[in-house]
């Protein structure tokens, strides 16, 4: 099957989109968009041939965030072979209802690895694009960058310089501490 995103039908509906946002790029909803995080489309060229672009772009802060989570469950899961990703239930008033006490212990145990990770500066991240030619709808973009917030502004300069060919990446590796909000390295 032929990927839709190179389709010129499937792309003047895309520019058509962005062109009655106002903006270089069109939103695509998702409950996952944030300051940290935001996935949007724009038109642009690959190999040659007009394309759109699926963008999932983020902060390292998010990143780095995500990736000492995901150490700390696998830690939990060596050492609790009983381990399931905690699921947290609301009760009937939409409250979180308390967790076992299997779930509270595994819970406990992953904040204490992931302190340490933190502490120990384990996790490093890199600003990076990764280009997937091999998604469904047009080519994938994973971009993780070091700015406080995905904000237009953000998105617009990362796609005048993407497209211009005169994006930079910073090759600086960084650690973030979650403890405060507003405490960065």
């Amino acid at each position: 099957m032929e990927n839709q995103g190179f389709d010129p039908q499937e792309i003047e509906e895309i520019k058509a989109k962005i062109k009655a946002s106002g903006k270089s790029y069109t939103v695509i909803e998702s409950e996952d968009n944030s300051d940290d995080y935001m996935n949007f489309n724009f038109v642009g060229d690959f190999d040659g041939r007009e394309v759109v672009y699926d963008v999932a772009l983020y902060t390292l802060k998010i990143q780095h965030a995500s990736e000492i989570y995901e150490l700390a469950e696998h830690e939990a899961a060596k050492k609790f072979p009983e381990y399931k990703a905690i699921a947290y239930d609301e009760d009937e008033n939409g409250d979180i209802a308390p967790l076992g006490d299997l779930e509270e212990e595994i819970g406990l145990y992953m904040a204490e690895v992931m302190e340490e990770l933190e502490e120990e500066d384990a996790v490093k991240v890199q600003e990076h694009i990764d280009i997937d030619e091999n998604i469904d709808f047009g080519v994938g973009l994973d971009v993780g960058l070091n700015v406080e917030k995905i904000t237009p502004e953000v998105i617009e300069k990362f796609i005048k310089n993407f497209t211009n060919d005169t994006l930079e990446l910073d090759p600086t590796y960084f650690s973030f501490q979650m403890d405060d909000e507003d405490d960065e390295e």
